[in-house]
Parts: structure tokens; C-alpha cells; sequence
């Protein structure tokens, strides 16, 4: 996608009482939180002629967040199937900051993205039967069938961790490389809120941001981590404003909104990129789904912010958008549902047909020789 300077907006400081019982979808609906410095300001979302955007790219955005959630919906299916062995997990609200922060990148840009960001590796062009074999854990999938966890290094998506916070100094480490090598790439890292509460988030920022590295963490505060609601995780008013404490810049926005992930995503990649050193960016994500495919979230989660939640749901509000500007009707998004559907099944037979693997394939490509 073209890349073009973002022009200055207007923005206005933010008093502190502001931030009081913020709400973030109403709060965040036509603005920006932006931090540079000691300074807090508002920043009016941009005018998507500005984002320079062509028809073909804002259709895209639907087709990868569509064929996202249509995987993930099959994996579910596959799992109550028995054919996905484990456990499983969505990331169903995600879509937009996951295709979002996939399209910001370039293609020798680094990616790690974590369990919940499916539509990042197809929109980075993760081939669909070779990650159906992945979750059915076949021979033929990314890892042979030995992990939960996967990346692709053709595409420069390293593989997540379980302790999410951990993948920070991951992160970290391939931003030192990308200085080393003075080749201006740049590393985008997902994170949790539950992830900022671990030390080696802190550590890995910190040293970051000491050596100017270019790095974006974004965070998806999804209100809760697992069972831990966020009044119990951090007394900060918001996440994003830990920025300050790590002098580098931030940015506190709402990912139900499409256009404007892909705003933010792509103007702090571009500013790591040009020497600014880390970016944090506090992304409000509904959770429209348990932790994990066991988790029966609508057991703790109170059913008025279930039903906020699913008023906000990314897909259906950005289908709205498309409408609005004459770029999506009926017709369209029922082919773009068939074709989602079509090139779903295609990758679940070829998955269904790929052998298991092999006892004494375990520790191929373990160990180097």
C-alpha cells in the first residue's frame, strides 16, 4: 500500500480529569489519544482521503477480516469435530487490528503477532491449506505438527509464546537485528493487556526504547485478561499512558474501527522506521469470545458489556462504512462470502488429506546440525 507523510491534524491537550472513567468506544469514537512527550492531546481521526487509500485496498480490508473470522469459525468446527487436537482459540473481534497491523508492514518487515491475530498471517499471506494443517496439527502444516505456536519466516512472522508478555524482548531482539543490519525494517509486536503486568514486558520496552529500536507493541486491551478484569490489572487510567514512563511516543485508539487501526498501525510504523525508536499503542479490542474455545466467558463477564461488545463488532460496523461509501452492497458481500467460503473448504480438504506425522519426524529441524 502507498505510504504517504501523514499531514499535521489539529489536536487539543487533554486534561488530566479527561481521563477519569473513560469510555473507551465513546470517548475514542471520532479521535485519537496521542502522546509525544510529556504532551496529552485528542487528535480528530483522519479523513480517509487523507490516508490516501484506493477502492481495491479498502475492499481488502473487508476480505481479510471476513476470511479471518470464516477460518476461525471452521476451526471451531473442526475442533467439536475431532480433528483439531488441544485446544483452540479466536480472536473474534480482533479482525480489525489484526489485518490492520499485517497491512501497515512491509514485506521485509517483522510481524509477531499472538494467538489471536489469524487475519494477520493470511493478510500477510499465510497460505490457508498449509494453516488448516497447522491447527488440524498434520505433517503439512507450519510446524509438522509438533506446536500450538507458529510463525512463517518466508513471510517475517515470528512465532508467538505462551507467556505473551515474553514476546516482547523477542520483539526487542529482532528490532536490535534490523539496527544492526541499518537496513530500515521495521518489527510490529501484538501484546495483551494482561501481557503489560509481567517484567519482561517492561524490561523489553525499556531497553527499547533506551536504544531508540524501531519498534511498535501494540497492546489489545480487550478489557480483560482471561478471568482478570482491567481494575485489577494496572491503576493507571489507561495503558498507553505507561508511554510517558518509557519517554517514547503512544497512541490510545479504538480497533472496532477499521480505517482508523490502519491509520495508526501504519503511522507508527512508518515513524519507528524513520530512527523515532518505540512506539506503544493502546488498541481497544471487543472480546467477543472466551480465552480459549473452554472458556464460558458469559459465565463472569456481565451481559451488558457482552452486548456492548457485540454492538461494536468490527466486521459489521466496517460492512456499514463500505456501504456508505458505495463500495459494498448485498451483491458484493455475498460473493465475498462465497469466495471465503469456497477457498475455506478447498484448504480443510487438503488438510483432511495430509498425513500425521511421523514418530521419528519429532525432532527434525530441532536441533541445528
Amino acid at each position: 500500500m502507498s505510504v504517504k507523510p501523514p499531514k499535521p491534524l489539529p489536536e487539543t491537550p487533554v486534561l488530566e480529569d479527561e481521563l477519569d472513567g473513560l469510555d473507551y468506544f465513546r470517548d475514542l469514537q471520532n479521535r485519537h489519544l496521542t502522546i509525544n512527550g510529556l504532551k496529552l492531546c485528542w487528535r480528530p481521526k483522519a479523513e480517509l482521503e487523507a490516508l490516501d487509500l484506493s477502492d481495491k485496498e479498502l475492499r481488502r480490508f473487508y476480505e481479510m477480516m471476513t476470511l479471518g473470522r470464516g477460518v476461525e469459525e471452521q476451526v471451531d468446527v473442526l475442533f467439536r469435530q475431532g480433528f483439531v487436537p488441544g485446544t483452540a482459540f479466536f480472536g473474534r473481534g480482533n479482525e480489525a487490528l489484526s489485518v490492520a497491523a499485517a497491512l501497515a508492514l512491509k514485506d521485509d518487515d517483522t510481524l509477531i503477532p499472538m494467538h489471536r491475530n489469524v487475519s494477520s498471517h493470511i493478510a500477510r499471506g499465510q497460505d490457508l491449506a498449509q494453516l488448516m494443517c497447522q491447527f488440524m496439527a498434520k505433517a503439512d502444516g507450519i510446524t509438522k505438527g509438533r506446536d500450538i505456536h507458529f510463525g512463517n519466516r518466508d513471510l517475517n512472522i515470528i512465532p508467538l509464546i505462551s507467556h505473551i508478555g515474553t514476546m516482547i524482548p523477542v520483539a526487542v531482539g529482532a528490532a536490535w537485528a534490523s539496527r544492526y543490519r541499518d537496513d530500515g525494517t521495521a518489527v510490529l509486536g501484538i501484546s495483551g493487556d494482561g501481557a503489560t503486568s509481567t517484567g519482561d514486558f517492561h524490561q523489553g520496552l525499556n531497553l527499547a526504547a533506551v536504544h531508540r529500536l524501531p519498534l511498535v507493541v501494540v497492546v489489545e486491551n480487550n478489557l480483560w485478561a482471561y478471568k482478570t478484569p482491567i481494575r485489577m490489572q494496572f491503576a493507571c487510567k489507561t495503558l498507553v499512558l505507561r508511554a510517558i514512563g518509557y519517554g517514547i511516543p503512544g497512541y490510545l485508539m479504538d480497533a472496532t474501527d477499521m480505517v482508523g487501526a490502519y491509520e495508526i498501525c501504519r503511522e507508527a510504523v512508518v515513524r519507528a522506521r524513520a530512527g523515532e525508536g518505540p512506539i506503544l499503542i493502546e488498541s481497544i479490542n471487543p472480546r467477543l469470545c472466551g480465552h480459549s474455545i473452554y472458556d464460558p466467558y458469559r459465565d463472569y463477564v456481565p451481559p451488558e458489556e457482552i452486548a456492548a461488545w457485540e454492538s461494536r463488532d468490527p466486521i459489521l460496523l466496517y460492512r456499514e462504512r463500505l456501504r456508505s461509501l458505495g463500495l459494498g452492497d448485498d451483491s458484493y458481500f455475498e460473493s465475498v462470502d462465497k469466495q471465503n467460503r469456497a477457498r475455506i473448504a478447498e484448504a480443510v480438504t487438503a488438510a483432511k488429506r495430509s498425513p500425521m506425522p511421523e514418530g521419528p519426524q519429532a525432532m527434525d529441524g530441532v536441533y541445528a546440525p
